[in-house]
C-alpha cells in the first residue's frame, strides 16, 4: 500500500511536467502543421512562376516603311530647247521696216547704193536683237530649271525626312515596348524570389520550433517520469522507449526478462533489466500519458541497471 500510495504522491509531483509535456506536445504539432502550410505555399508559387518571355518575340521588319522617292526626280535640264521665237520675230520686225524704207528711198529717187547700205545695217541691227532676246530667254530657261532642280531636292529631302521618322518611331516604340516586357518580367521574378525566401525562412523556423518542442517535451516526459521511479519502486516499461532488447530469463511467476537500453538517456544510461509492459499483468501497469509505467513492487521480477 505504501508502494501505491508513493507512485500516486509521485504522479501528482509531476503533473506540472505532464502537462507541459502535453503542451510542447500539442505545439510541435502545431509548427509541424505550420510548416507544412509554407511548403505547401512555397510548392504553389513554384508551379506558378511566371514564363520567361521573350521580349523581341514580336519584333517587325519596319523596312516596308521604306518608299522609292525615284519618282519624284527629274531633270529639268532635259527639255532646254533654244530660244528662236524671238529671233524670228525680231528677224520680221526688221524685214518689215526695211521694206517701208526701200518704198522711200524709191519714191525719192535715192540711188541703189543707199538702199544697199540701209539693208545691211538693217540686217546688223536684227541679229543683235536677236541674239539678246534670245540671250534673255535661255537664261530665264536656265533659271527657271535651277529653280524646278531646287524645288524637286526640296520635296525629296522632305519625304525622308518623314520616312525617316516613321521608321525611326516604329523602331523606338518595339524597344521601348521590350524593355517595358522584360523591366516587368524582372520586377515579378524580384517579388515572387523574396516571397520564396521569406516563406522558405518561415518553415525552416516552424520546423526548428518543432523539433525544439519535441525536445521540450521528452525533457518534461523525462523528468515526470524519473521523478516518478526515483519516488517509488516504478520504472518506465514501455518497449516504445527502448532499444537493444533481448530476452535473458524468465521469473518464477512465467514473466519475461529482458535486457535493454532506453533510447532516451535522459530515462538512464547503460543496460536495465527488466519486463515489458504490455507482457504483465494489468495490476502492475501504470498508465502515464499515453505510455505504462511498471510498479515492479508488483511483480516477481526485479529492475535493475545491469551494465
Amino acid at each position: 500500500m505504501a508502494v501505491v500510495t508513493a507512485i500516486v504522491a509521485g504522479t501528482v509531483a509531476i503533473a506540472g511536467s505532464v502537462v507541459a509535456g502535453h503542451q510542447e506536445k500539442q505545439a510541435a504539432k502545431g509548427f509541424r502543421n505550420d510548416a507544412a502550410g509554407k511548403a505547401a505555399q512555397i510548392a504553389h508559387i513554384e508551379a506558378n512562376r511566371q514564363a520567361i518571355p521573350n521580349p523581341y518575340a514580336n519584333f517587325e521588319d519596319v523596312s516596308s516603311m521604306a518608299t522609292d522617292l525615284s519618282s519624284m526626280m527629274s531633270n529639268p535640264y532635259l527639255n532646254l530647247g533654244v530660244a528662236t521665237q524671238a529671233a524670228e520675230f525680231q528677224a520680221e520686225e526688221a524685214d518689215i521696216a526695211l521694206a517701208n524704207t526701200l518704198d522711200t528711198l524709191r519714191s525719192s529717187g535715192a540711188s541703189a547704193g543707199g538702199a544697199t547700205a540701209l539693208a545691211q545695217a538693217a540686217l546688223q541691227s536684227k541679229r543683235g536683237v536677236s541674239a539678246s532676246i534670245e540671250k534673255q530667254e535661255a537664261q530665264n530657261q536656265k533659271l527657271a530649271a535651277q529653280g524646278e532642280a531646287q524645288l524637286i531636292d526640296a520635296k525629296v529631302g522632305e519625304a525622308t525626312r518623314q520616312q525617316n521618322i516613321q521608321m525611326s518611331e516604329a523602331q523606338r516604340i518595339q524597344q521601348a515596348e521590350a524593355a517595358g516586357e522584360q523591366f516587368q518580367y524582372a520586377e515579378q521574378e524580384t517579388r515572387d524570389m523574396q516571397q520564396l525566401n521569406r516563406l522558405s525562412g518561415q518553415q525552416a523556423q516552424q520546423e526548428s520550433n518543432a523539433s525544439q518542442a519535441r525536445a521540450n517535451q521528452n525533457a518534461a516526459y523525462g523528468a515526470g517520469i524519473g521523478a516518478v521511479g526515483g519516488i517509488a519502486s516504478a520504472a518506465v516499461s514501455d518497449r516504445r522507449f527502448k532499444k537493444n532488447i533481448k530476452l535473458i530469463d524468465t521469473s518464477k511467476s512465467g514473466l519475461n526478462i529482458y535486457s535493454f537500453e532506453y533510447i532516451n538517456k535522459g530515462l538512464g544510461e547503460g543496460i536495465f533489466q527488466g519486463v515489458m509492459s504490455d507482457e504483465i499483468p494489468k495490476e502492475a501497469v501504470i498508465p502515464f500519458d499515453g505510455y505504462n509505467l511498471v510498479d515492479y513492487s508488483q511483480i516477481d521480477v526485479e529492475f535493475k541497471k545491469i551494465a
